[in-house]
């Protein structure tokens, strides 16, 4: 049993119900919002409600703005013939964080799964075919996940885009840089191998 407030508790079961945050991180979270002043505790209540209310989806690519089209899409500067397509809007901005990826992307919401009766028409796999339709794009790349249903749903859409002639590729998997080759399972090792590249 907790020994606190009333309101205090349904504080702490709200921030319970965030990803990744169990009882007691929930706990801290609720005790420092507390113990902030109301000025600071009133611009996060409207930070998280703005956040909410002004943010959609970019009618091109999918990811997450609060300007349609987003500034990827709308930027003069990007290669508009490779799209990289990713499984969730935090994707692209690990993608972003590497300054290695000069075009546009596709984020997909998703990954099939029918263990989970996910299927190829729940995620956002016609509107990337869609986009191919002008011939601009001359290259898709494919960052899903390394996992089951990110495998999955490459392969599915890679069979998707072969006929239309556009290029696809899938990014590579394997070894961390700074791991050890003992500690790799043999999927991971199986990936490194057939990633390997000559140098």
């Amino acid at each position: 049993m907790d020994y606190y407030a009333v309101p205090i508790a349904k504080l702490v079961d709200e921030f319970q119900k965030l990803p990744g945050i169990g009882h007691k991180s929930a706990q801290r979270l609720a005790f420092h919002i507390i113990n902030m002043p109301n000025e600071k505790v009133q611009r996060l209540a409207n930070s998280i409600l703005e956040a909410k209310q002004k943010t959609k989806y970019c009618s091109v690519c999918s990811n997450l703005t609060d300007v349609d089209p987003c500034l990827i899409c709308s930027s003069a500067s990007r290669d508009k013939s490779a799209i990289c397509v990713v499984q969730e809007a935090r994707d692209v901005v690990a993608m972003e964080r590497t300054r290695e990826f000069k075009g546009l992307y596709h984020v997909l919401h998703g990954a099939i799964s029918p263990m989970q009766g996910i299927g190829p028409g729940d995620i956002r796999i016609k509107e990337l075919l869609q986009r191919l339709g002008n011939g601009e794009v001359k290259e898709v790349i494919l960052a899903t996940n390394p996992n089951v249903e990110g495998e999955a749903t490459a392969m599915y859409i890679s069979k998707l885009i072969k006929p239309l002639g556009v290029k696809t590729t899938r990014i590579a998997h394997g070894i961390p840089v700074g791991g050890d080759l003992e500690y790799a399972d043999e999927v991971t090792l199986a990936k490194a191998f057939e990633g390997r590249r000559e140098i």
